[in-house]
């Protein structure tokens, strides 16, 4: 079956395709792709769960609603520390939870403790992560902030 038009030259019939079947069949370019877009935002599927509102759909940074900014997290006032090295490949990562504070405060405590155990690690979810296993060291720190902290898990 041919798709070339009367006087087109041959470029243009490569460039075009059959859409449609039917009695009148519809020529597409194949030039720009045609993507479907969804109807609450542009963003159909994404692995990084935490950096959307879910309230107004917009970047955090972008929030207009700012209602992820107006919860803090509810605690005990018991930071626990425990190892995991579930889903990291067998290496081991120290992480806090339970802290009360709002994220600039979580980020700057995540920071001391990276540096008060010379390594790397993250600041997720309301979580600290210090890379490796650092669990003593890390309920020191905590203590000598000011901070209950306490061992948690094996």
């Amino acid at each position: 079956m041919s798709i070339e038009r009367a006087g087109a030259p041959p470029e243009a019939a490569a460039k075009a395709y059959l859409l449609n079947s039917s009695a009148s069949p519809t020529l597409v370019s194949l030039s720009k792709p045609i993507m479907k877009s969804s109807s609450k935002g542009g963003l159909v599927y994404s692995t990084d769960g935490g950096q959307m509102c879910p309230e107004c759909r917009q970047a955090i940074a972008a929030c207009v609603c700012k209602a992820v900014g107006a919860k803090l997290p509810v605690g005990d006032g018991v930071a626990r520390v425990t190892r995991e090295t579930k889903g990291r490949g067998g290496k081991s990562v120290t992480i806090v939870k339970g802290l009360a504070l709002d994220p600039p405060a979580l980020t700057l405590l995540g920071k001391q403790l990276r540096t008060a155990c010379g390594s790397g690690g993250t600041v997720k979810d309301g979580m600290i992560e210090v890379q490796g296993d650092h669990c003593e060291q890390v309920i020191e720190t905590l203590k000598k902030y000011g901070h209950r902290a306490k061992r948690a898990g094996g």
